[in-house]
Order: C-alpha cells, then sequence, then structure tokens
C-alpha cells in the first residue's frame, strides 16, 4: 500500500470580498474566511481598491497599496482582527 504525503502550502493563491467577508484561497486548496467588519479598511474600501491586492511576503501576506492595508496568513489562520 502506498501513501502519498500531503503538503500544506499556506501561501495566497487568490483573494474574494464580499459584502460580508474576506475570503481567501490558499495554494494547498484550504479557505480561510473572515467576517469583513474586522477589517475597517476593506470595508471602507471602494470595490476598485478591494480588487487591486497583491501578494507579500513571499505569498504569506496580502497587502492592498490603494488603502495602505496589509494581512498575514498567519493572522488569518488565528483568527485575528486587524488592529483598530
Amino acid at each position: 500500500m502506498s501513501t502519498s504525503a500531503i503538503t500544506a502550502d499556506a501561501r495566497v493563491q487568490d483573494v474574494e470580498i464580499t459584502d460580508d467577508a474576506l475570503i481567501v484561497l490558499l495554494r494547498d486548496g484550504r479557505k480561510v474566511s473572515a467576517p469583513l467588519s474586522w477589517f475597517p479598511r476593506l470595508k471602507n474600501a471602494s470595490a476598485e481598491q478591494r480588487g487591486a491586492w497583491e501578494t507579500s511576503a513571499a505569498g504569506h501576506g496580502i497587502h492592498w497599496p490603494k488603502i495602505d492595508e496589509d494581512l498575514s496568513v498567519e493572522g488569518l489562520l488565528r483568527g485575528q482582527p486587524a488592529p483598530q
């Protein structure tokens, strides 16, 4: 019997923002979701500003240059809201 190891890869693949949630798809297939109310800058941003994201920290973070917001995958996995 052979088994194959599953490798966790907690780097950002895609980001979706709905009216209520921030949803981050990781490269290993996991989806991390958090209430948008945890991230006031994102909640108050326009659709254009929200859509202009890029990865940072070698894929372990997300940066929105138009609103100067940065979030880490580690913080999202811990369920940590943005600092107020």
